[in-house]
């Protein structure tokens, strides 16, 4: 299954079979953020499995520990029907919003500045005896956070 709207939305279709249901996603803080905030947007039930957990179940499952997405899916639904190492997702508040936004501004400036002082290093080495920026637009090397 690929991670794409059209996929979240069948997998959903596929679920409305069970009228009581509680979704078990591995790692639903990390690579699992968006399917668990996306079902729980749409007021689905969902679990946060830690990879662990997951871990501990496969250790214990006829494979000896492989993984692959069947056996996680496996591994994560037991531990979520157990009611074992899990952790309940709550929806996103605007904190988190404000704080992503705030990410990308700072990361939008960061790549202007980097363009800046890559354009004035080019124009400094083709430029003969180089190419000074004006006053206003002088932004030090030591300014930049990689």
């Amino acid at each position: 299954m690929e991670a794409t709207l059209r996929e979240y939305r069948s997998l959903l279709s596929w679920a409305r079979k069970w009228p009581e249901r509680r979704w078990a996603v591995e790692g639903a803080t990390g690579l699992g953020w968006h399917l668990a905030q996306w079902l729980v947007a749409r007021g689905e039930s969902v679990v946060d499995v830690h990879a662990s957990a997951t871990a501990r179940i496969r250790q214990l499952s006829k494979g000896g520990g492989r993984k692959n997405d069947s056996i996680d899916a496996a591994a994560a639904a037991t531990i979520g029907a157990m009611q074992g190492d899990v952790r309940a997702v709550a929806a996103e508040d605007d904190t988190t919003v404000l704080a992503l936004l705030d990410e990308r501004r700072g990361n939008l400036a960061q790549c202007r500045v980097r363009a800046a002082n890559q354009l004035h290093a080019l124009l400094r080495d083709l430029v003969p005896g180089g190419a000074p920026l004006p006053p206003s637009e002088l932004v030090l090397q030591s300014e930049i956070v990689a």
